[in-house]
């Protein structure tokens, strides 16, 4: 009897480590994807607040700045995240029967196929190309410095060992 609680115990601890690794994984698909949208969030407040142009431009600016950081501070840690989620997923599959995997090949290409045509949907409506950023208004990680960002000087952000 004490072994079978032992196995129980442990099920449904892996049970809830693999669903938190999925759901944060489906987090990360999730927040990639709503991105791009956070320009019209931007101008929405922007509009609100009665932002000049140039208030907008240099926001953007730091704004870019920061999602530039986040990213190289992101970089290290991303193959080693990658390659934890791939044995994970592993493992899981390893726990389907044939016929469970392949249902769950057919599922996931649905959503795909979906996902997709979202989308594109959303890239048309917000004039943005296939790698979800505007035309007009590329970018800038790793470019010039621009005013309050980079440099030494009382301008130059939060600084610390990850802003250097």
């Amino acid at each position: 009897m004490q072994r079978s609680k032992q196995q129980a115990v442990m099920f449904l601890l892996g049970a809830v480590l693999v669903g938190g690794v999925l759901g944060f994984s489906a987090d990360r698909v999730i927040t990639v994807n709503k991105g791009p949208r956070s320009w019209a969030q931007r101008t929405s407040l922007y509009d609100e607040l009665g932002i000049t142009t140039d208030q907008r431009s240099r926001i953007d600016s730091l704004l870019d700045e920061s999602s530039c950081r986040i990213a190289d501070l992101w970089k290290p840690i991303k193959p080693a995240m990658d390659s934890l989620m791939a044995q994970q997923r592993q493992d899981w599959l390893a726990q389907l029967t044939p016929a469970q995997r392949t249902k769950l090949a057919a599922r996931e290409a649905r959503f795909k196929v979906q996902r997709d045509s979202v989308e594109r949907v959303r890239a048309s409506a917000r004039g943005t190309n296939e790698h979800g950023t505007r035309s007009d208004r590329p970018r800038r990680c790793g470019g010039s410095p621009r005013p309050g960002m980079g440099g030494p000087g009382p301008n130059r952000g939060p600084g610390g060992p990850f802003f250097r």
